[in-house]
């Protein structure tokens, strides 16, 4: 009885981890699946779309326009620096339905005035994607 048990709990393990889908960005470059995705996440929560990238967003920044949109970068602004000025930096920019007001009104403070923190996941987490671009090459 105890090892038709442990056979159960193990299969269900194995079950479990086997039905989670791998994240969809493993690379910068994999930016572009979720525009060749882009229905999967349009009028879905910004949160769902970032739980599919499992690159660290080294940038970031949101703009107050019609739509506003969130703009974020995979490698650092040294990397940036160090790259040639001619070459496009890839890109990755998710507009939203609700405005953005910090970062275009200057209330951001400036020591996480580029970042993405779970701060501004938990406050913006809930904004509602409406178009994804991708622009650039890493």
């Amino acid at each position: 009885m105890k090892n038709l048990l442990k056979t159960v709990v193990i299969l269900l393990l194995l079950i479990n981890s086997s039905c989670k889908t791998p994240q969809i960005v493993q690379t910068s470059n994999d930016a572009y699946k979720l525009k060749e995705n882009e229905q999967q996440f349009l009028n879905k929560p910004l949160k769902n779309l970032l739980k599919e990238i499992k690159l660290e967003i080294k940038i970031a920044y949101g703009k107050l326009d019609y739509p506003s949109y969130f703009a974020f970068r995979f490698v650092s602004k040294e990397e940036i620096q160090r790259r040639n000025f001619d070459e496009t930096h890839l890109g990755l920019y998710i507009f939203v339905k609700e405005p953005i007001t910090e970062w275009s009104n200057g209330k951001r403070p400036k020591e996480i005035e580029y970042q993405w923190t779970k701060e501004d996941l938990k406050k913006y987490g809930d904004f509602t994607v409406i178009e994804i671009k991708v622009i650039g090459k890493d």
